[in-house]
């Protein structure tokens, strides 16, 4: 009998330490994401956007998804940001602050992203309200290669051939100087 409550009382310490690092790792994935939006250096909003997109991975890690965990690090940190932070200085975009952006250009945007949230929010509630997501087994990454690589081939490629276009022309952009 001491033997199960011991087991119990370990479980649930594990359970509250997974809880509280949950917390503060979406407290820090809420600062940096809103660092991104009011940053305004587009290199620290790049690095900004790493530090989201690793508590992202890191999210994926608590659902036990490790395999879409370290897709997101390679996938969107080691390629998506690389690609964004490669375009931006092959542009010559300007690195430090933004001056131009006056105080009614920052309110319009509050003013739509509060609307596109509040619309967003609507729209996940009324669509999802009585879903229940059941599991009955883990899936595997067989199952989970063999989707993306048959039913959604096109799509992938699709994104593969945008981000190489993205690419070329950024490189196309800073030659004509």
């Amino acid at each position: 009998m001491m033997g199960m409550l011991a087991a119990a009382s370990a479980d649930m310490d594990l359970y509250v330490a997974q809880n509280i690092f949950f917390g503060v790792v979406a407290a820090l994935m809420i600062y940096a994401a809103f660092r991104v939006v009011t940053t305004g250096n587009v290199v620290h909003a790049a690095l900004w956007l790493v530090v989201v997109l690793s508590g992202v991975a890191v999210q994926f890690i608590f659902l036990g998804a490790e395999f879409v965990a370290i897709t997101q690090v390679l996938v969107y940190i080691g390629a998506v940001v690389v690609l964004f932070l490669f375009g931006v200085m092959l542009t010559r975009a300007s690195m430090g602050d933004d001056e131009s952006v006056g105080t009614e250009k920052r309110t319009m945007a509050a003013i739509v992203g509060v609307l596109l949230l509040a619309v967003m929010s609507i729209a996940l509630i009324d669509s999802f309200e009585d879903t229940r997501l059941v599991i009955d087994e883990p899936q595997s990454t067989t199952l989970v290669s063999d989707s993306i690589f048959s039913q959604y081939i096109v799509p992938f490629e699709a994104v593969s051939v945008l981000l190489l276009a993205a690419l070329i022309g950024a490189i196309v952009v800073a030659r004509r100087d």
